[in-house]
């Protein structure tokens, strides 16, 4: 069952309202990713600013209808997202917030550690990072070489992280000894000396404002390194799966809500289509609304049980194929030139091969699902 009950169909009207505040912006956000400055004052950009952070730390509701939402829940996050990526993914990964961070510190951290982060995001709107990815690694997570010395010194480098030159702080996955049980990850402030960040110029999804960092013996305090109070197995890679496990619906959204603004564009850009752009548009929507509801799917498995991420991989990859394929066929319904006579489809086309990179690739969550299938995770 992939129906929303009543409160997330008031959440999702109020969304899309918000979301008509992003389309005028995108191409402007798209050309100088540090315009996001001038609307931080628009209510998607201040919910996003908090999104994911537990409400017993302090964090303000988005009250809809007498409902109160924090963006905990995957499913939650999954309606906000499509909604807003439909309007522009690139205003939407621009904004402020918690973000990856935000959910692996909700996995990894203690209270004192929560109170800090969290409070931090709290105090004013600031931009977090998730560094994982390193150079020359690719999706081999586990192959990291950025270390973690025993006295706290911290030395590597990371590559394709989001916000990384305007976070003021975020999460570095470093290695204190050989062996999967030997990452740990740990909270880093970026005015710390040693810490270095600049952008990488993109094609696509340029509001992410992607970037490389450098850590040249970033001293990291004790109090800074978490899951202290967690077994080795459970505070390095155990946890990066988990907090993708829960963010994947929510990318796959991000694609779909792509695929989504391409399919709308071409129905208010094309007065009559013919015969076979009306059957080509009406596949398009079939593929759009079966995509929906595979995502809500995989979103409620993950609220239900966090570790199980089969599902999330399945809507993810469906998701980013559908967005690349959406805007390809967007382009062709409207003829030669269409890139050109259309910026906005330009942006959409490129954004949408952008969101594959995101949280893996489609031959990751392919093989994700072989792993589910083959542990019975699918049942019959």
């Amino acid at each position: 069952m992939s129906e929303l009950d009543h409160r997330l169909v008031a959440l999702r009207q109020q969304v899309r309202e918000w979301a008509a505040d992003l389309r005028p912006i995108a191409l402007e956000i798209d050309r100088d990713p540090d315009a996001i400055n001038d609307h931080l004052d628009l209510p998607a950009i201040r919910y996003l600013s908090t999104m994911v952070i537990p409400p017993e730390y302090g964090a303000p509701p988005m009250t809809v209808a007498g409902h109160r939402f924090y963006g905990m829940a995957s499913l939650e996050r999954a309606v906000v997202l499509e909604e807003l990526a439909c309007a522009d993914a690139g205003t939407l990964l621009a904004a402020p917030g918690a973000s990856m961070s935000g959910v692996l510190v909700d996995l990894l951290a203690d209270e004192q550690q929560k109170e800090w982060f969290y409070g931090q995001l709290l105090e004013r709107p600031q931009w977090t990072f998730f560094g994982l990815t390193e150079p020359n690694r690719g999706s081999d997570a586990g192959g990291l070489r950025t270390a973690l010395s025993a006295d706290g010194v911290l030395t590597g480098e990371k590559r394709y992280v989001g916000n990384a030159t305007r976070a003021s702080l975020g999460v570095v996955f470093a290695r204190t000894r050989p062996g999967p049980l030997g990452i740990v990850a740990t909270l880093v402030r970026t005015s710390a000396p040693g810490y270095t960040a600049v952008p990488i110029d993109t094609v696509g999804l340029r509001g992410a404002r992607i970037g490389a960092i450098t850590l040249d013996r970033v001293e990291i305090p004790p109090e800074h390194v978490l899951g202290s109070h967690l077994s080795a197995a459970q505070r390095g890679m155990w946890a990066c799966v988990r907090t993708f496990n829960r963010l994947r619906p929510g990318v796959a959204a991000i694609a779909l809500g792509i695929a989504r603004a391409a399919y709308e564009y071409v129905l208010a850009e094309r007065d009559r289509p013919g015969r076979d752009g009306r059957d080509r548009l009406d596949v398009l929507g079939r593929r759009i609304e079966a995509t929906r509801r595979l995502i809500r799917s995989a979103a409620m498995s993950v609220d239900a049980n966090g570790g199980h991420g089969h599902l999330a991989s399945a809507a993810k990859a469906r998701a980013c194929r559908l967005a690349e394929d959406a805007t390809l066929e967007a382009c062709e319904l409207l003829g030669p030139g269409a890139r050109l006579e259309h910026p906005v489809l330009d942006k959409l086309t490129r954004d949408a091969r952008g969101v594959e990179f995101m949280e893996g690739t489609e031959n990751m969550q392919r093989l994700n699902v072989f792993h589910g299938y083959l542990a019975g995770a699918f049942g019959r």
